[in-house]
């Protein structure tokens, strides 16, 4: 008798054992799926052409009318302040200042889908690379610079002479803009540039240009789509 009165609380404990194991363990199951109920009710979307509109996934852009699809990614702030990389300023900077100005009216004559423009500011460009004095800077760098230059040279003289062909033009403005960035990374620049990005031009492969600006006026599209595209980074 006292034999089976032991075993039968043995088995109440072990059935207590059980049910307690398995109400932590719904326990935990609600609460990670709440958790991640929770992160996903939080997360906003922006425009691909406008990253600056934001809502819930699959609205429509206030600007353009695509949808949200673009998840925002929310940046940790770092002691409170935003850091933003910044390229070092040489004495070879004035010369790399010197090609910006003349490649930012390129760029301005292709927002204004003027052709003719674009071909006599790519031929400007294209003197002021041939006149530039690089024997100040040492030789490893001088190599640099003149093979950003020998290319960026062949995409002027496309751009300069093929007026009336807008669209050849632009082709080689999107390898210019390659050039272009290139020489400010490595060199430097006393201006205030931006790097902004169309993903709509060539399928989002070569859709950057330099601006002074951060306002968006592309030069890929001109008046059809003047305002889409992003900033990308700032120099």
């Amino acid at each position: 008798m006292k034999n089976i009165s032991k075993l039968s609380l043995l088995v109440l404990m072990v059935a207590f054992a059980s049910c307690k194991d398995g109400k932590t363990e719904a326990g935990a199951e609600t609460t990670t799926m709440e958790t991640s109920d929770n992160q996903t009710e939080g997360q906003l979307y922006s425009c691909p052409m406008h990253p600056e509109v934001t809502g819930k996934e699959g609205e429509e852009c206030s600007k353009c009318g695509m949808k949200l699809t673009e998840p925002v990614v929310q940046a940790e702030a770092v002691s409170g302040e935003v850091k933003i990389e910044k390229v070092a300023v040489t004495p070879f900077s004035a010369i790399v200042d010197a090609n910006v100005n003349d490649y930012l009216k390129i760029k301005n004559a292709l927002v204004k889908d003027d052709s003719n423009g674009a071909a006599a500011a790519a031929k400007v460009l294209l003197a002021t690379f041939n006149t530039a004095n690089a024997t100040a800077i040492d030789a490893k760098l001088k190599k640099e610079y003149d093979d950003i230059v020998d290319d960026a040279k062949e995409h002027a003289e496309h751009i300069g002479d093929n007026s009336g062909k807008i669209s050849h033009q632009r082709e080689h403005f999107a390898l210019l803009s390659r050039d272009m960035n290139d020489m400010i990374k490595i060199f430097g620049t006393n201006k205030k540039l931006y790097q902004e990005y169309c993903p709509m031009y060539d399928q989002g492969k070569s859709g950057y240009w330099i601006s002074d600006s951060k306002e968006i006026k592309n030069p890929y599209y001109g008046a059809e789509m003047l305002s889409c595209g992003r900033v990308e980074r700032e120099f």
